[in-house]
């Protein structure tokens, strides 16, 4: 098989901005220009000025002095609109164009009502402040969670205190900043100026008794599954991959970078980790990427000289400024490179140029990540081609995908090879092994087996049976144009089509020595001249679904399996298991839950779906083997972490976190029937599937994948743990997703109940 020639001329699009703690305000027209020259996206602004903290500091401190009951909201003070002095931000032609921060010296977390209270009052004003001036994103601080109750209580009260917030700019986004983790059993930090700073001892006397002991790595996680839409704040030395996963499945909005997050190499040049390169790189391949914030990274050159000449950060950088760093220096030795890299270098933003490096090293899309772009997570109702006849266009995106039906070559020539080699008798009388394509489409199933025919050397009669009456116009022209007249096509539900036949003649002999001659187009006969119907030696199908029985299969081939001759016939495929395992996929679930709005089924009906941004939540007890699968037809062993290669890339590929652990629920094999069963009771299937989670998460629904025999040696398989072996590059089939109207965990009882339904 030919290897795909990837698209190197891609590349993912960084949206990179630059954020200053302190700032010189305000941020005006020629700011903006100056950092979009050079090779900024965006500038972040604070919404008030340092003259709105001093002055609710000093209603905080005279609310304290006067010993105001907080229990009695009518005595806490209220904060006075916005002045002049209070606030930088104007509307203006500019203002869509930055990212509004809300104070990040407010406590909506506070066990203090005082000081809860009064940061509500604040990021009330600034987002009605932020909303009236025509800013689109907004971004909040997240919950303190070094407060004893920050799981019980203070990130419930967080959460009000937002939602709040968007009733009050209902036309712009919040999107709250937190931790990639966060270690509870570090003495907070708590800066001059902030109002936890003012929390009273009666509601911090039991902290130090009460905080856990043990960081809790999934603890940020928990907080914001209280609340949703984030953004990240990258740490040096990343989680483990449970949990960057988990953090991968999420809707991240903006990963902020400090001075830091980089590791600085021998010299003296910002470079980030292996680690966090893979997890950027994971990151980019979503739907819709996160933008990249640079905190306190430097001003923006030339600010003060608008006629100098700043060179653009454009990524092209030598290989000894991105050398990898030996080690990771102490934070000292990190302050005191940063310090010195940007007094003693020409690069003026060499993070912003580090970071377009970056950029122009990803690796090039695979095969699949090229078909399916736009795709991600994207909801589709699967196909009905039983009911519905399906258009051409539809039929041209499958036909795109080589990998299937090289295999299904493949199939077809090992069958006709060993057909011949173990001299089995054909059905029709002229010695001819009889073909029949079931659900023929538009074809590539019947150029395929006439290629294996040529290949081995092995005359077929081949036919062709379709119900979609305008493909069977579009088969009448290839079989002319094409196939030499060489096939006999069928316009009939193969469930009601009575085999391959000839008519009945004087003439012919019990041998079948002289060869038969027969309509290119199957007729109708008439009483006068009743055909010989004869059995089917191959029959060949592609009748999949994305959950193997979904579609077509079982049911439909039940109608024709009884053509097949009864020693020797051969089902193409001839047998397929389906899969299951539960996955978090936040953005499915809050795509289905929208939906319900108009359609109260959608939590109740299967979808097919590029599975992309989402976690797995229960992993195997140990990795794949990179033992090659001898039954696979690709045994060529190659570990499933590989992934897509790159030679002009020193960006790794990421690797799945951990491998997931995907049961089989049933199987159905398919081979000559004696008749055509009276009832479905013959497919229903029952499963019953545990599975073990190694940390607490949601369950939105199930991942549905299969494998399917096409023939002994010959797979194909949707399953991620064995694709890459069996089927690489295959594009035909996007998973399935079964949504679950009550998320949970985890013990799951599947039924098949035929016609392609299933109970949970």
């Amino acid at each position: 098989m030919d290897t795909p020639i990837q698209d190197d001329t891609w590349m993912p699009t960084f949206y990179v901005g630059q954020y200053e703690t302190d700032r010189a305000l305000p941020v005006t027209s020629s700011v903006l220009y100056q950092a979009h020259d050079c090779n900024y996206d965006m500038l972040t602004t604070p919404i008030t000025t340092p003259f709105f903290r001093h002055r609710v500091q000093e209603l905080v401190i005279q609310a304290l002095q006067n010993n105001i009951d907080s229990n009695n909201q009518a005595t806490i003070p209220t904060i006075t609109p916005l002045s002049l002095p209070d606030t930088p931000l104007t509307p203006g032609d500019i203002t869509s164009q930055l990212l509004a921060f809300v104070s990040p010296w407010i406590d909506l977390c506070s066990p203090d009502p005082l000081i809860s209270n009064i940061s509500r009052q604040v990021l009330y004003l600034e987002i009605a402040y932020a909303a009236f001036c025509g800013v689109e994103y907004v971004f909040v601080p997240g919950p303190k969670l070094y407060h004893s109750d920050a799981t019980t209580h203070g990130t419930p009260q967080y959460a009000r205190a937002v939602q709040e917030a968007l009733s009050i700019g209902s036309h712009l986004s919040i999107h709250i900043m937190f931790p990639m983790i966060a270690d509870p059993t570090d003495e907070p930090r708590i800066e001059m100026g902030y109002l936890a700073s003012q929390t009273r001892s009666e509601y911090i006397d039991e902290v130090d008794e009460l905080r856990p002991q043990k960081s809790d790595m999934f603890g940020t996680w928990d907080a914001w599954n209280t609340i949703r839409t984030v953004s990240l704040s990258l740490p040096k030395e990343l989680p483990p991959l449970s949990v960057q996963s988990r953090w991968y499945s999420e809707p991240v909005k903006l990963l902020a970078m400090t001075p830091d997050t980089f590791n600085y190499n021998k010299h003296n040049k910002p470079v980030l980790s292996d680690a966090l390169k893979l997890f950027i790189t994971r990151l980019m391949r979503v739907k819709v990427t996160p933008w990249i914030l640079l905190c306190d990274v430097g001003p923006i050159p030339g600010l003060d000289d608008p006629e100098a000449r700043i060179p653009v950060s454009d990524g092209f950088l030598s290989p000894d400024t991105v050398a990898d760093a030996a080690s990771s220096p102490t934070p000292t030795e990190a302050a005191g490179r940063f310090q010195s890299t940007n007094r003693h270098t020409d690069d003026l933003t060499p993070h912003l140029s580090y970071i377009r490096w970056l950029q122009r090293r990803q690796p090039p899309r695979t095969v699949v990540e090229k078909y399916g772009s736009g795709y991600q997570d994207y909801l589709q109702v699967p196909l009905q081609p039983l009911t519905d006849n399906l258009e051409s266009m539809t039929y041209e995106v499958f036909e795109k995908d080589p990998v299937k039906y090289d295999l299904y070559e493949q199939a077809v020539r090992q069958a006709l090879r060993d057909w011949r080699d173990e001299g089995k008798p054909t059905s029709n009388p002229d010695g001819r092994v009889v073909v029949a394509v079931a659900g023929a489409g538009r074809g590539p199933l019947v150029t395929r087996a006439l290629r294996a025919s040529k290949a081995e050397n092995v005359e077929i009669d081949l036919w062709a049976v379709e119900k979609n009456p305008n493909a069977y116009v579009l088969l009448q022209r290839h079989n002319k144009e094409d196939w030499d007249k060489s096939v006999t096509i069928v316009q009939s539900d193969m469930r009601s089509w009575k085999g391959p036949s000839h008519p009945k003649s004087p003439t012919s002999t019990a041998t079948g020595a002289a060869p038969l001659q027969h309509s290119n187009i199957h007729q109708p006969s008439n009483a006068s001249s009743e055909p010989t119907y004869y059995p089917i030696d191959i029959l060949i199908s592609e009748l999949l679904g994305s959950f193997a029985d979904n579609e077509l299969s079982p049911e439909c081939l039940d109608g024709i399996l009884h053509l097949l001759a009864p020693t020797f016939g051969i089902s193409i495929p001839r047998a397929y298991t389906a899969f299951l395992t539960p996955i978090a996929a936040p953005k499915l679930h809050a795509d289905i839950t929208s939906r319900s709005s108009w359609d109260p089924t959608a939590p109740d009906t299967p979808a097919v779906v590029w599975l992309h941004a989402i976690d797995y939540l229960s992993l195997a007890a140990k990795p794949p083997s990179d033992t090659p699968d001898h039954n696979s037809n690709n045994a060529k062993g190659k570990s499933r972490a590989s992934g897509h290669r790159s030679t002009n890339s020193s960006t790794p590929t990421p690797p799945l976190p951990a491998s997931p652990l995907i049961l089989p629920t049933w199987s159905f094999h398919h081979g000559p029937l004696p008749s055509v069963p009276s009832s479905n009771t013959h497919n229903t299937r029952h499963a019953r599937l545990s599975f073990r989670t190694r940390h607490r998460g949601v369950c939105h629904g199930l991942g549905g994948y299969f494998e399917a025999e096409l023939y002994p040696g010959i797979e194909l398989s949707t399953n991620p743990e064995t694709m890459e072996r069996k089927s690489e590059g295959m594009i035909s089939w996007f998973p399935i997703f079964f949504p679950l109207r009550v998320c949970m965990l985890f013990s799951i009882r599947v039924y098949y109940v035929g016609d392609g339904r299933w109970e949970c």
